[in-house]
């Protein structure tokens, strides 16, 4: 590989999840084994076995989604850098989709993961609790520009909650006010409007008292600065400072993820290769669509970490 290929970490977020996700990692690589052990021990329960085994209306709530994502997208990280045997490029920068930007941090020092799966679980109980007191969800547009959403959130009272890719932008609200927005956002020429499996208008001012218990929360802990820059969800610049991610995270749970942006950043500074890390492919499937050029490396099963051994490297 020309040592000047620039890489880059990316980590996926809530939606990634399914039943049966880390089980092959756990049965094929000890270093993976060891992170679902400690994930069990941190949290009181076996997560493990909510990963491998379901049942799947607990895996969705967000208070399990987010640790478990996490998680297996850690044990994914640990046993692809067993296997390579340190080949494995380094990356020039790493980021998370909204949840997974917590991964990032395990990733790049900030924080140990046990530190990490804790605060997945808080936060997805803060969002949770959240989304109790102010009844919300969110909405993928299909097809309208950002000028024109911004129209419709305008009128209805919603937020734009993720600028996705091209085409795929998301939408947060009060529950009231998704119908309106829905049915505003078809007439203005959406191709699709999909109401996503989650539990509160994430990303949106409707979780201030997530926001607020966050704060606290993140206050109590030791924060490093990073060993590798972070592109942060909210600015779409690196976060290189141990304060500045604190209030990145804090700033997230009631701000838009520039996820577009997020990747133009790394592109524009030399990335050529990204690798997704962790269970399934939606980041993989979001970053073609923002650049056609990027090569693209899913590292989420034990059947592609196998091939990372040195023997088959080139």
């Amino acid at each position: 590989m020309p040592e000047q290929t620039k890489v880059a970490y990316v980590f996926p977020g809530q939606g990634a999840q399914s039943v049966g996700m880390g089980r092959d990692l756990s049965d094929s690589f000890a270093s993976a084994k060891a992170i679902f052990k400690q994930a069990d021990e941190v949290l009181g329960f076996s997560l493990s076995k909510l990963c491998f085994e379901g049942p799947e209306e607990e895996l969705r709530l967000t208070i399990n989604t987010q640790p478990a994502i996490l998680t297996v997208s850690y044990a994914c990280l640990k046993a692809a850098q067993e296997v390579s045997g340190g080949s494995l490029p380094a990356p020039a920068f790493v980021a998370g989709h909204s949840l997974g930007e917590y991964t990032a941090l395990a990733a790049a020092d900030v924080i140990d993961f046990g530190t990490a799966v804790y605060l997945a679980r808080e936060r997805g109980r803060l969002m949770y609790e959240a989304g109790l007191k102010e009844p919300g969800g969110m909405l993928a547009i299909i097809g309208l520009n950002e000028d024109v959403l911004l129209e419709v959130c305008n009128q209805t009272g919603t937020q734009i909650a993720n600028f996705n890719c091209p085409g795929q932008l998301i939408i947060s609200g009060a529950t009231v006010n998704l119908p309106r927005a829905a049915e505003l956002a078809q007439s203005k020429g959406a191709s699709r409007v999909i109401p996503l499996e989650v539990s509160g208008a994430f990303h949106s001012p409707l979780m201030q008292p997530a926001r607020e218990g966050l704060f606290e929360i993140i206050a109590r802990l030791e924060f490093h600065n990073p060993a590798v820059p972070i592109i942060g969800n909210v600015t779409a610049q690196p976060l290189t400072t141990a304060e500045a991610i604190k209030t990145e995270l804090v700033q997230q749970l009631c701000n838009c993820v520039q996820w577009q942006h997020s990747i133009e950043y790394v592109v524009k500074n030399g990335v050529s290769t990204i690798y997704e890390i962790g269970p399934g492919k939606v980041l993989a499937g979001l970053i073609r669509r923002i650049n056609k050029s990027i090569e693209i490396k899913n590292i989420g099963d034990a059947q592609t970490i196998k091939g990372l051994a040195p023997a088959s490297q080139m």
